[in-house]
């Protein structure tokens, strides 16, 4: 029986002040017992000299110098896993909150995960399909990748999220070598599986996640942990990483394919920001913790693949930067970690263009290993940077129009104006329940580049332009200048 202390001598906000303990070690697991007799868990932040910090999961209401009783347990945040895990919902405490029954384990891990050693990692070069055509085409999404979206206050990227959940899915090599994408198969989906933790979000968010998964039937393949904004502000410091858990016992132990959507970062680092101004650390940038990057590269590498496993687990966590400032600590950051972003652009949200997926700003790293013949099709990587450089140069276009007149324009000019128009209203924009394969969304882009001369289409392969572009629309003759 272990021991009881009740030597609380402190108490600061989530955190708890144990002194006169012995043999307690960091991040040990621990249970609160409150004066009426209710229980709580709580974790060690910091053991030394007969001194130990708790930090509750649960709210510290009720708690108390005199009578609080903590036992410590010995062992570490344990997750009970299982493939029964599938199709259920969760709170940020892995407690199941559906109406379902507690699930059976088929054994329990610790939430911290396990170190990878570098040199047993595979580089990531399978394609995942979104459905998204900016983000298939231009910003591709690698299995193994941790891709993160940047976004802002008011901007839905909890739709996109929702979205790329539903959608996301791999091809099957028939598919490929065919260029064209069937309805979702057993085949093709048989072992993908989609992971998603949402931290502080409202009630409304919460019921919104959990209404598209279950409308939509992705729910079957699907693990949700929720943890809203009334939760414990401790609780979202272990949502992820429960969320992370699940998704490598599912990914490394039963060969599944797993992409985890985490949002919103924003929210885990303002929690640990809080927590360290309880602990009176001494604050970093605009006061989040100096160990911001590590404690954010503990969550971000557990990305991956592993030689000699079948599975993979792919990333997307989302944050909203404050002010829509890029250079703020916490889209800073991840960016160092991470392997390019996805940025969501106010501009053309405020143009009703869903998703607001902006060319410029957005970059996948790994994309390169995901385009191309035998992958997607032969004309991907060309493509991608034919679209992305004429759309540059429309919207430079546009803003020269402004000042000078379109009048004032060559026709060269004219051409790609009319390209960038077209480019959002018929590449970017979508549907939120639009699901176009890559394959669809390659062909749009051949539709549009109809509006440009052929000799301005100096990033894509001549063979490909005979293949794929549809000739009849295109000037063969130089546009003058």
């Amino acid at each position: 029986m272990s021991t009881a202390y009740k030597t609380v001598t402190d108490i600061a906000g989530p955190l708890l002040m144990v002194e006169g303990v012995e043999g307690v070690t960091y991040d040990e697991l621990c249970e609160i017992e409150m004066t009426d007799g209710s229980k709580r868990l709580g974790k060690v932040l910091e053991s030394r000299k007969g001194v130990a910090v708790v930090q509750l999961f649960e709210s510290a209401q009720g708690a108390t110098t005199e009578g609080t009783k903590v036992r410590f347990l010995g062992r570490t945040f344990q997750l009970p896993v299982s493939e029964d895990m599938l199709g259920r919902i969760f709170d940020g405490s892995g407690n199941p909150i559906d109406g379902g029954p507690s699930i059976v384990p088929e054994k329990k891990l610790d939430i911290n995960g396990n170190p990878i050693n570098p040199a047993s990692r595979e580089f990531p070069e399978d394609f995942i399909q979104t459905g998204i055509s900016t983000i298939d085409v231009l910003n591709t999404l690698v299995r193994g990748q941790k891709l993160p979206i940047f976004s802002g206050a008011g901007l839905p990227h909890s739709q996109i999220a929702a979205q790329i959940a539903r959608q996301a899915r791999v091809l099957t090599e028939k598919e490929v070598a065919e260029g064209k994408a069937g309805e979702s198969t057993t085949e093709a989906e048989g072992k993908f599986a989609v992971v998603f933790a949402a931290m502080g979000v409202t009630f409304e968010e919460a019921r919104f996640f959990q209404n598209e998964f279950e409308k939509t039937g992705a729910l079957s393949r699907a693990v949700l942990f929720l943890n809203t904004a009334d939760n414990p502000v401790a609780e979202r410091i272990a949502t992820p990483r429960l969320a992370l858990t699940a998704a490598e016992y599912l990914a490394y132990e039963k060969d599944y394919h797993v992409t985890v959507i985490i949002t919103d970062m924003t929210n885990y680092c303002e929690a640990l920001r809080e927590i360290s101004a309880a602990r009176k650390e001494v604050p970093g940038r605009r006061g989040y913790p100096g160990y911001l990057y590590t404690d954010l590269a503990t969550i971000y590498e557990r990305a991956g693949r592993i030689k000699g496993k079948k599975g993979s687990i792919t990333q997307i966590p989302i944050l909203t930067m404050p002010e829509d400032d890029v250079t703020h600590p916490i889209p800073d950051l991840t960016g160092y970690i991470t392997e390019g972003q996805i940025r969501l652009d106010r501009g053309l949200h405020q143009k009703g263009i869903y998703p607001p997926v902006i060319p410029m700003g957005s970059l996948s790293r790994l994309k390169g290993k995901a385009q191309g013949n035998g992958v997607t099709r032969e004309d991907h990587s060309g493509m991608d940077a034919q679209l992305t450089a004429a759309y540059a140069r429309g919207t430079e276009v546009r803003e020269l129009a402004v000042i000078l007149g379109e009048s004032s324009l060559s026709d060269t000019d004219k051409a790609y104006l009319k390209f960038a128009d077209r480019f959002e209203k018929e590449f970017i924009k979508q549907g939120e329940n639009e699901n176009r394969s890559i394959f669809d969304s390659l062909q749009i882009g051949w539709n549009l580049l109809t509006e440009l001369p052929k000799n301005e289409l100096k990033r894509v392969k001549s063979e490909h332009i005979e293949k794929y572009l549809p000739s009849s629309k295109t000037s063969t003759e130089p546009v003058a200048a």
